[in-house]
């Protein structure tokens, strides 16, 4: 029994604001529901989620977007882009010497468009990666419950992709120590669909490959959280967006 990775979820204050930021980045459709806004990805792309909370914390995300380039003109470009569309250059200790552009949405979320010439991120599509601070251990939680067959494993760095190929999802304790501990939840996170629609079953699979469950929601949204102690949410049902979708309770709005 598995589930379907349907979008990592970013809470702001605005969700409007940087869901049109990375709508007009990526070229997505926004699709407006009742908890939030969805762009979604489609089987090779990471779908991305804008909900109503905290606003991002620089230095302190647990989790970026790596935005691929096909050459120097294409990388200009992109950061042009994302300047206009409200983005801003900011300094996460980054050397002068690397070829990568660290930026931040309007959101205050850090994301890097990288140089072309990159061979791990070759044929990953415009977005090209989600880095995560995590643990060996967590990155093989989510091949097994997604279904992702490793494509990266070395040491504590660890990354999984789509059969489908298409954007890598990546662990790395960045800095060689084991993950900080959390004062409060992350604001970022992953939404997941039960593959066949059967919430309980899929729920109680996560939690025998190492899940722990946190809470449940008045929309039936169940709060699990992985081998690190990151959260994420399983939803009740509803099918994968892509000329549209519907959630469980049959509110949200087809695209």
């Amino acid at each position: 029994m598995r589930s379907r990775l349907l979008a990592v979820t970013f809470e702001t204050d605005n969700p409007a604001e940087p869901a049109r930021f990375w709508a007009g980045l990526l070229g997505r459709e926004v699709i407006e529901d009742t908890g939030g806004v969805l762009l979604p990805g489609g089987d090779a792309q990471l779908g991305l989620r804008f909900v109503p909370g905290r606003a991002g914390r620089l230095g302190a995300n647990r989790m970026h977007l790596h935005l691929t380039s096909a050459d120097l003109d294409d990388q200009q470009h992109t950061v042009a882009t994302a300047i206009r569309l409200g983005g801003r250059h900011v300094d996460v200790g980054q050397r002068p010497e690397e070829a990568h552009v660290v930026l931040a949405d309007p959101a205050g979320y850090e994301f890097c468009v990288i140089e072309p010439g990159n061979g791990y991120l070759d044929g990953c599509g415009p977005l090209g990666e989600l880095t995560c601070a995590g643990t060996r251990q967590a990155g093989l939680f989510w091949s097994t419950a997604l279904g992702w067959p490793l494509v990266w494993d070395r040491g504590e760095q660890t990354a999984i992709q789509s059969p489908s190929g298409g954007t890598k999802v990546a662990w790395d304790a960045w800095d060689g120590t084991p993950v900080a501990p959390k004062a409060e939840p992350n604001r970022q996170r992953f939404e997941l669909l039960p593959a066949d629609g059967d919430q309980r079953a899929a729920v109680d699979a996560l939690i025998s490959l190492g899940a722990a469950r946190l809470d449940a929601r008045d929309d039936g949204t169940v709060v699990l959280a992985d081998p690190d102690g990151t959260e994420f949410c399983v939803r009740p049902t509803g099918p994968v967006p892509g000329s549209g979708w519907v959630s469980a309770a049959g509110r949200d709005r087809r695209a």
